[in-house]
């Protein structure tokens, strides 16, 4: 049984948390803490399978928690729940970006939490947190040292133009701990890539906005959240908004995006699946898929199906480099990855396979 630590200014929302994680046979809320000062205590003397965490409290506030925990390297598995995650998409970034692995949106009215929906989905959560891998105070955000050694890998593919010849295009698919697994990937392409990059990044609806805006701000290439009739162009990545499914569509004579309103896929909307899917009548030579760090199977049964009409090479994240191996595992276990390799190596495998201009 997983032991847990809620972390709550709350009364009333503390036990209704405790009640939805004590519901499951999997967990039990071990300690409760009222702000952060009580939270640092118990995680600098217990440890716990994973930390559910409000973001807005007195005295210390998650974010601040966080922080602290960073600074005195004590591991936590974090899950973010507060109702600032909704408005306060950077403040969620923020968290996801200090150690954070997931987080979900807690209702105004703390009676609304009771829903089958929110106890479905927080559990689902709080399950591959307690079971994904610890952070770790050694992984690092993009450097000018990686700029440098990028550069190395823009000389390499110049001197090896047939591995990339043709029309391609890069299909990314990440869930828990890829928002901060893509500032080591995206940050990494050059400006010239010869190829758009599409990505299904399991996020509400709201988020992945202010995601896009964090990469851009951050990356050679261009990064926006892709909107309804976007052309796609080289050198730009596309990432799907959260709520709709993302697809790749041939219109007039070039590739655009277009989104659909199908229920929930493998749990999850965006869904990996119907972005590969969609490729298969694309006019692209070659799809590259990158699969990184998830929960659950998403984009396994996407790129099967892509496969079967045209020709693809799959990249999947090295399992101990990702938060959740999850939806890596699933393609690999499948037997259509063409390279499992670490996450600081995904974007160099990226420009050997699709060039530059």
């Amino acid at each position: 049984m997983k032991k847990i630590l809620v972390v709550d200014d709350s009364a009333l929302m503390r036990r209704v948390l405790c009640d939805i994680i004590n519901s499951d046979s999997r967990f039990h809320v071990e300690d409760r803490a009222n702000n952060g000062i009580e939270a640092l205590d118990l995680l600098g003397r217990k440890t716990y399978d994973a930390v559910v965490l409000d973001v807005n409290m007195p005295q210390m506030n998650g974010l601040e928690l966080l922080k602290e925990l960073h600074d005195r390297k004590i591991a936590a598995r974090v899950m973010m729940a507060s109702t600032d995650t909704r408005e306060g998409a950077k403040t969620t970034l923020d968290a996801l970006e200090l150690g954070a692995l997931d987080f979900i949106h807690k209702p105004n009215n703390a009676m609304d939490c009771r829903g089958d929906d929110f106890r479905r989905k927080m559990l689902e959560i709080l399950a591959a947190v307690a079971e994904s891998r610890i952070p770790s105070f050694k992984s690092k955000i993009f450097t000018a040292e990686d700029m440098k050694a990028s550069k190395k890998i823009l000389g390499l593919v110049g001197k090896h133009t047939s591995a990339a010849m043709g029309n391609k295009v890069v299909a990314l698919a990440s869930s828990t701990g890829g928002p901060k697994a893509l500032q080591s990937v995206i940050p990494r392409l050059p400006r010239k890539l010869n190829a758009p990059v599409v990505i299904v990044q399991h996020m509400p609806a709201g988020f992945t906005a202010s995601l896009a805006e964090r990469l851009d701000t951050l990356s050679e290439v261009s990064v926006r959240e892709a909107a309804e009739g976007d052309a796609l162009e080289a050198g730009t990545v596309y990432i799907a908004r959260g709520g709709k499914h993302l697809n790749v569509i041939y219109s007039g004579g070039r590739h655009v995006i277009h989104y659909s309103d199908e229920p929930s896929r493998e749990g999850v909307k965006p869904c990996a699946n119907y972005m590969y899917e969609s490729l298969r009548d694309s006019k692209y030579d070659q799809v590259v898929c990158v699969v990184m760090t998830g929960m659950g199977a998403d984009g396994t049964q996407g790129i099967k199906n892509l496969k079967v009409r045209k020709k693809i090479h799959v990249i999947a994240q090295e399992e101990s480099t990702c938060a959740v191996y999850g939806m890596p595992k699933s393609v690999v276990k499948a037997g259509v990855t063409d390279q499992v390799v670490p996450l600081e190596q995904i974007a160099q495998e990226i420009i050997m396979n699709v060039g530059v201009k």
